[in-house]
């Protein structure tokens, strides 16, 4: 299992590098995404297990049906080449989140979010579905 979260540690890290074919940019050269502003809340979610999370001011928010209340953690804000990391450390545990844009299901709505997420904590994987009030996502505010 600790492999497994090795990896999907690497895989986030990987995530956010510069993708395509061809050559790749010298470092530096990059331009960083830049399209969620550091003042907006993102909001994430996930099902199977079910989760949420919201990140704003440096601050993120992790809630579970167990868990309604939440935990909360400060985390480090870099832009990658392909979307938005965060880093910290929640309740003892490595916490590492990956938000990327693309369209996303969280398979139980006919809701379609305008980013995906890959988080890692401690030695578990989540993925979910993610959104901004200026990217917000597509369908019933209450299905």
């Amino acid at each position: 299992m600790k492999k497994v979260a090795q990896f999907a540690g690497l895989g986030l890290t990987f995530l956010l590098a510069a993708c395509g074919t061809g050559s790749q940019p010298k470092p530096g050269e990059v331009e960083r995404y830049d399209g969620i502003g550091e003042a907006e809340t993102i909001k994430l979610t996930g099902t199977e297990p079910f989760w949420g999370m919201t990140i704003s001011g440096g601050m993120l928010t992790y809630t579970t049906p167990e868990n309604i209340g939440g935990s909360t953690a400060a985390v480090i804000r870099f832009s990658g080449n392909g979307g938005l990391g965060f880093s910290g450390t929640l309740d003892g545990q490595a916490l590492q989140v990956a938000v990327t844009p693309g369209d996303c299901s969280d398979g139980m709505s006919d809701r379609i979010y305008p980013f995906t997420a890959t988080v890692t904590l401690g030695e578990t994987m989540l993925t979910g579905c993610g959104y901004t009030g200026n990217h917000p996502f597509r369908g019933e505010e209450n299905p």
